[in-house]
């Protein structure tokens, strides 16, 4: 146990004194609560770099929000409350990212099947393939050629292509969507 820690007993106080300005009484507050958040993300999250997440995005809720205490009210259902609620959001934005992904992968799979088929298929696959890429704009299909059919990390294609990654994500977002589009759309036709 870290001897600098403060029992909870005075957690109150310090955030009381750390609202003052007073920045050691923070520290030693911050330096406590650590545990208590790991401990508590850990009965809902067995995921380590998960938790080690959610644990920063508490520290960082707490020091955001930390003006709303009421000194005189118990400080652990507060704590309690805002880790309860990052790691809500924390699992909510992995289940998207993981839908997301599904549904990208879903709208790809053709081309990595269309390598396990016989050389005609194969042919007429690469030309179905070519035809909804050449569907997007240049740079969205750069983008999904680079990310989905030569395998490149978002970041070596971010780097290819001169954009940052959230730059590579959006155009990759995009080009999905119009391919979803374009594919309905050739389905009921």
């Amino acid at each position: 146990m870290d001897k600098t820690a403060a029992p909870r007993e005075q957690w109150p106080a310090l955030m009381a004194q750390a609202q003052a300005g007073d920045q050691q009484a923070y520290t030693r507050l911050l330096t406590a609560l650590v545990p208590v958040i790991r401990s508590l993300v850990r009965k809902q999250i067995t995921d380590d770099v998960l938790t080690e997440d959610i644990i920063q995005d508490v520290l960082l809720t707490v020091h955001r929000v930390r003006h709303t205490y009421d000194p005189a009210c118990p400080f652990l259902p507060w704590l309690v409350a805002i880790t309860h609620a990052r790691s809500v959001d924390a699992l909510r934005w992995r289940g998207r990212q993981r839908r997301w992904e599904t549904e990208d992968s879903d709208i790809l799979q053709y081309a990595a099947d269309s390598s396990r088929t016989a050389s005609g298929e194969q042919q007429e696959s690469r030309e179905q393939l070519a035809q909804f890429l050449d569907q997007l704009p240049a740079r969205q299909r750069e983008i999904v050629e680079h990310v989905h059919l030569q395998q490149m990390s978002l970041a070596e294609a971010a780097q290819k292509n001169s954009l940052s990654i959230a730059a590579v994500k959006s155009l990759l977002h995009r080009a999905l969507n119009n391919l979803r589009r374009s594919g309905a759309q050739h389905g009921k036709s």
